[in-house]
């Protein structure tokens, strides 16, 4: 994904305004944000290593360097990670072999009965669930390709209805899509899969555009279902110890909530449809 340093730090230039670190605007600027001259003397560095390193020409930058960007341009935890991976992306190595689900790990799932939980891998292509998770999103009845998240939410029209909140669920999709093709810059099914989906969804591309890396550790979903109605899961996501890059990501409904009532009828619900002979 070749520009994506640049342009990671050119939008990062633009968000700050030279009076928010001490430096004259000098009147009317053609671009918005931070010269790269600025960030270059805020940073200690010569303006040419900068404008080297903003075109992927400074393979050996240091982590000094690098730490100083990040720090004039006020990145966060996730962003500073992330330029780091991007600056100095890893050596492609043997190709991984496909991520597997361990029995262990279904067994784990199986066990919570009263929260939807399901594992993702790296492309945030759902590759085990339980049966809740089952019952909320209907993983048993899609193909692979239809369990991929972003593909979900990009290109199957009834993500629209299924997410109320579809513009902040597609948003933080494709800030989590993009710290994971920071990391992992050799992957080519990661790279094909945005490749297909900036060419399948304008907003895709549009968010992609905006450079924004967030992980999705916590917060709250929102889903429509069919059945169930309007349903509201708090979630965590945990990485699994040992399994590489697989997470697990659970949700978790207030006890007597409506939430909770409604998807203990919907997984009843389920079950007798499931049990019922055609």
């Amino acid at each position: 994904m070749d520009g994506d340093l640049g342009d990671f730090l050119r939008t990062r230039r633009a968000r700050i305004q030279p009076e928010e670190v001490g430096l004259p605007s000098h009147g009317r600027r053609r671009v918005p944000g931070l010269r790269r001259e600025e960030v270059a003397q805020l940073a200690g560095v010569s303006v040419d290593y900068y404008i080297r390193l903003e075109q992927g020409r400074g393979p050996s930058v240091s982590d000094a360097v690098l730490d100083a960007v990040a720090r004039v341009l006020r990145l966060d935890e996730t962003e500073h990670a992330y330029l780091h991976a991007v600056a100095r992306p890893r050596k492609q190595g043997a190709r991984p072999a496909a991520p597997r689900v361990r029995a262990g790990i279904q067994l784990l799932l199986d066990s919570m009965d009263r929260t939807p939980a399901f594992v993702l891998d790296r492309r945030m292509t759902v590759l085990a669930w339980n049966a809740l998770a089952d019952a909320v999103f209907g993983y048993s009845a899609t193909t692979a390709e239809a369990r991929s998240i972003p593909r979900q939410v990009f290109l199957d029209p009834a993500a629209l209805d299924f997410y109320p909140e579809w513009q902040a669920v597609a948003a933080q999709s494709v800030a989590h899509l993009r710290v994971q093709a920071g990391h992992h810059q050799n992957d080519r099914q990661l790279t094909a899969l945005v490749g297909e989906l900036s060419l399948k969804s304008e907003d895709f591309r549009r968010l992609w555009a905006d450079h924004q890396v967030r992980e999705c550790a916590y917060g709250v979903k929102r889903v429509q279902h069919p059945v169930a109605g309007r349903l509201v899961f708090p979630y965590e996501t945990l990485t699994l110890p040992g399994e590489g890059d697989l997470t697990l990501l659970v949700y978790t409904p207030e006890p007597g909530s409506e939430t909770a009532e409604r998807l203990s009828l919907l997984g009843s619900w389920k079950a007798t449809t499931a049990a019922t002979p055609d």
